[in-house]
């Protein structure tokens, strides 16, 4: 603007277009306006994903980001699926995920909104009678929002920093679900393959007392509690292939795969167990790296700054100002008659009934609140991450127990069950039940190595945010196949 009217000669320049140069540089000059980042704000949330859980996620903005992205996701399908493999899948691949950064560039546009002066309204109005030409001309502006303009900047911009913690969160949210979802599919799958092995020998034993039968070697009580505990073992391994389904479909919807991509391979049994973490301070470890109290405390400096605002305008609530400037032209006997008259025009509301007191209440009723619960936030932070500490050492130590010595005694029960059998100094029932007892075991030891891994996200959670999915427990685990009461 200021370029254009240098460009004018000196009678060309029309006095109220100075005005607006004027008016707009000043408004530009207190708005300090912001402007959008090349990625919508991504940039801190990709450095944090990656320095908290080494994985890296991406915004799909084009039909580009689209086909590289399933570049990716096939490729990290050719193989066996891992643990690793699976979440970074969902964090690149997850339109729920998509959703959650769609959010943080709408916080983006707000906060780039908010920096900006507000726009003048302008006015014509053009009035003939006769002889009698009135042209008025207006240029009105909200004063109050441009006074509380850095205000009110300041506000946004912090709100947008929430924004981008709760960004975070949702991508620590979406990696450990997947981590879960990974887990109980393995187990599910370990478990309904240990169960068929069991099917096969509790097929081969109900065989053998059938001929045994007909050849009289074995009572019909033994043939029919042989051929029951097939059944029990048959029943058993159909439960565990619907869970086997239903925990690979939580898996493909974590990931956010269809068509082609759900064929993807998962290996037959859990990792191995690692070592167990040592964390002495978890209380504070987690009050200080949470993303969703990071995001809490932000959310509270934005209403206490908010409060602030209010309380500063709480008298008044509208103020426009503005420049005004008519132009009068009279014929009269021939002779017209010209003036321009120049000023300005302010309107302010007049605080008579409403004293500004709601607001105020209002505001610091909401302030009290977002402290209340900040403080309640910060109270559960530390109690669920003393909570998931013990439940991930208590699964250590259970999974441990199950495959130390639970496991090598029950091999040892199987062996010298059969070689009492085969000595005949136990019968087939005692056989059976031995049987039973180490399905239940086997089972129990595949569903607890499960929980352990299951407490490993959870605990990591606790620390750095994300939410609990629920515990280990409601995962359906197949029952075992019940007991010859006779």
């Amino acid at each position: 603007m200021k370029a254009y009217l240098a460009t004018l000669p000196t009678r060309h320049r029309d006095p109220h277009v100075k005005r607006l140069s004027f008016i707009a540089a000043l408004t530009l000059g207190l708005g300090g306006c912001a402007t959008f980042t090349p990625d919508g704000g991504m940039q801190p949330v990709a450095q944090g994903v990656a320095s908290a859980i080494s994985m890296d996620t991406t915004k799909i903005t084009s039909p580009e980001d689209a086909a590289n992205v399933q570049s990716r996701v096939q490729a990290l399908l050719k193989k066996p699926l891992t643990a690793d493999a699976a979440v970074q899948i969902a964090l690149i691949n997850n339109r729920g995920l998509q959703v959650a950064y769609n959010a943080l560039g709408v916080s983006e546009a707000a906060f780039v909104q908010a920096s900006l002066p507000p726009n003048p309204v302008i006015g014509v109005e053009r009035l003939a009678t006769g002889g009698e030409l009135e042209i008025e001309r207006r240029v009105i502006a909200n004063a109050l929002a441009l006074l509380t303009l850095p205000a009110r900047s300041d506000i946004a911009k912090t709100q947008f920093e929430a924004a981008r913690q709760k960004a975070i969160e949702a991508t620590f949210r979406t990696a450990a679900e997947a981590r879960r979802a990974y887990y109980r599919a393995v187990a599910a799958r370990q478990i309904a393959s240990f169960l068929e092995q069991a099917r096969t020998s509790a097929d081969a034993a109900a065989d053998l007392m059938r001929k045994l039968g007909e050849t009289g070697g074995a009572k019909k009580l033994d043939q029919a509690r042989a051929s029951a505990f097939y059944a029990e073992v048959s029943n058993q391994l159909a439960e565990a292939r619907i869970n086997v389904g239903t925990e690979r479909e939580a898996l493909t919807r974590a990931m956010g795969l269809w068509g082609n991509d759900i064929g993807y391979k998962l290996p037959g049994q859990l990792p191995a167990m690692p070592r167990i973490q040592t964390e002495q301070q978890v209380e504070v470890s987690a009050v200080r790296r949470r993303v969703d109290l990071i995001a809490a405390r932000l959310e509270l400096d934005a209403m206490a700054k908010t409060l602030g605002l209010t309380n500063a305008t709480r008298f008044i609530s509208a103020l426009d100002a503005g420049w005004r400037g008519n132009y009068e032209r009279v014929t009269e006997d021939g002779v017209r008659q010209s003036s321009a008259p120049q000023g300005f025009e302010l309107e302010i509301q007049i605080p008579i009934f409403d004293l500004g007191e709601v607001n105020v209440r209002r505001s610091s009723e909401m302030y009290m609140q977002a402290v209340n619960r900040l403080m309640e936030k910060a109270v559960n932070v530390r109690s669920e991450a003393r909570a998931a500490y013990l439940t991930y050492r208590g699964r250590y130590d259970v999974a441990q127990q199950f495959q130390n010595k639970i496991l090598p005694l029950r091999r040892t029960i199987n062996e010298q069950a059969q070689l009492e059998y085969n000595g005949m100094l136990i019968d087939v029932f005692e056989l059976l039940t031995t049987a039973r007892e180490s399905i239940t075991t086997n089972v129990a030891a595949i569903a607890a190595k499960r929980d352990f891994f299951i407490a490993t996200v959870d605990f990591q959670t606790s620390i750095i945010g994300g939410g609990s999915g629920g515990s280990a427990e409601s995962s359906p685990t197949v029952a075992a196949a019940g007991g010859d009461k006779d």
